[in-house]
């Protein structure tokens, strides 16, 4: 989609693009520049995520950074413009886009008596005009300051049990009851907007503390925090009571409230939606791998390894592709639309990472063409890039089956939730030195538990029991992979 704009032959504007496959929003995380900064062609200025991953976003031209539309930590929607450019620094030939008439903030269209010139509607700056009828009513006497210093008296006054000056007599500036001035739609920027609704929270209700009525993030953040029974205030010969607010700094600390967005929120509807669409069905095998973990003691030597990282995970993976290619039914996807069970004749291996923003499954595509040296590498360069957060959301699309390694946190097996689309998902728990009969004596040997989820609309218990079993049996005894490859 077009990322930019011109908004005159001097300033061009770079919109949110749509950074993944149909995303609508992404949050801004952190700005690499600053009003005044000279930027190039291809320069990343910002890093944004979405729901499914981190992004740094290039500008496409040159120029010097004229205004950033939105702070750090604010969730834009795709399409808005998020950074203005002047192309033509020092021309002079055109005004700034700030200083345009169709620019001009609320605040400055309530300066003065009457309403705003004909054929101009204020708007808040950068977000273009709204199109709509509706008028503001004219105020009279003083600007909103002095209004709002009188409100503010008087509810000092009537804290204080005193009478209210008669200078509040005219209606405030600032709605009583929320943020809707005259019945209309209640004022507020775009990122506030989304703030409410991320909140649930009604803007309609909300009461406005910024100037001519501006419902502000802070006026979001009372309106959804848990009401606190008002103190009275001390008269003025009294010393503030210390308990009260104490207790109510000790309340707060009790609970902390996070927004659900980005990788998180998205984490949450596909679990969702996987676990209320696919029947799942979980199947758990406990195998002696020691002879898998001698390998990779040996393939850590062997110098047809070196550069790549060799592990446990590595042969898991090997192990699970083999069995795969011996039960390819197993690698489908069930199309309810269409109603047909969609076979896939290749594999991109998913390997689920706990990143700092959450967990994501960035997969290997084509795994199952991979000699053991490609699938090390692939997985050692997966893994780097998901823990310095830069998997981008096409290394998350079209995964088939999922490994989950939740033995690196030290638990013995899980039972996994299928990813959306995909047909099965293996959790392999923590290897550790146990007592095991071997050859008819009872002897420490490394085992681990395995655990396959798989979709029991499309995989039957045969099937699945079948692929475990042959994964379970390769750990067992390695030598299978060239066997059975």
């Amino acid at each position: 989609m077009t990322t930019m704009t011109e908004t005159s032959a001097r300033f061009r504007e770079f919109k949110m693009p749509d950074v993944g496959e149909g995303l609508t929003e992404a949050e801004i995380l952190k700005w690499f520049v600053q009003p005044g900064d000279t930027v190039t062609d291809g320069q990343v200025v910002c890093e944004v995520e979405t729901a499914k991953a981190a992004v740094e976003l290039p500008i496409p031209f040159d120029g010097v950074v004229h205004e950033l539309r939105f702070p750090e930590g604010t969730t834009v929607d795709v399409g808005q413009v998020i950074i203005a450019i002047d192309v033509a620094p020092g021309s002079g030939d055109a005004p700034a886009p700030a200083a345009e008439p169709t620019q001009e903030p609320v605040e400055a269209a309530s300066q003065g008596d009457g309403d705003a010139p004909k054929g101009r509607t204020p708007v808040l700056v950068g977000y273009g005009v709204a199109e709509s009828s509706t008028k503001r009513r004219p105020r009279k006497g003083a600007s909103a300051a002095p209004e709002a210093a009188a409100v503010a008296a008087a509810v000092q006054a009537e804290l204080n049990g005193h009478a209210a000056p008669a200078a509040v007599a005219p209606a405030p500036a600032v709605p009583a009851q929320g943020g809707a001035p005259d019945g209309g739609r209640p004022l507020a920027k775009p990122p506030v907007r989304k703030l409410a609704k991320d909140l649930g929270i009604d803007l309609a209700t909300v009461v406005p503390t910024g100037k001519d009525g501006v419902i502000t993030r802070e006026d979001v953040h009372a309106a959804a925090a848990p009401a606190v029974a008002p103190v009275a205030a001390p008269a003025p010969s009294q010393a503030a009571p210390e308990a009260p607010a104490a207790a109510v700094a000790s309340a707060s600390a009790r609970e902390t409230r996070i927004p659900v967005k980005g990788v998180r929120k998205a984490i949450a509807q596909a679990m969702v939606g996987s676990a209320f669409t696919a029947p799942h069905v979980t199947e758990f095998v406990t195998v002696d791998v020691t002879r898998t973990m001698k390998l990779v003691a040996e393939l850590k030597e062997d110098k047809d390894m070196a550069g790549v990282r060799v592990n446990p995970l590595l042969i898991i993976a090997k192990a699970l592709l083999v069995a795969i290619k011996r039960n390819p039914e197993v690698n489908a996807a069930w199309d309810e639309a269409n109603q047909e069970i969609v076979q896939k004749h290749y594999v991109n291996l998913g390997i689920a990472a706990a990143t700092p923003r959450g967990l994501i499954v960035p997969n290997i595509k084509d795994a199952h063409d991979k000699t053991l040296p490609q699938l090390a590498a692939a997985l050692g360069e997966l893994v780097t890039t998901a823990r310095d957060g830069k998997t981008s959301p096409a290394a998350m699309a079209g995964g088939t089956v999922t490994i989950t390694n939740v033995g690196v946190f030290g638990v013995d097996t899980g039972t996994p939730i299928l990813n959306p689309g995909e047909s099965a998902i293996l959790a392999v728990g923590a290897i550790k030195l146990q007592p095991w009969v071997h050859k008819g004596k009872v002897k420490p040997r490394q085992v681990t538990t395995l655990a396959l989820s798989f979709d029991h609309r499309l995989v039957d218990g045969e099937l699945g029991s079948k692929v475990l079993a042959d994964v379970a049996a390769i750990l067992e005894q390695p030598k299978r992979l060239i066997t059975w490859a």
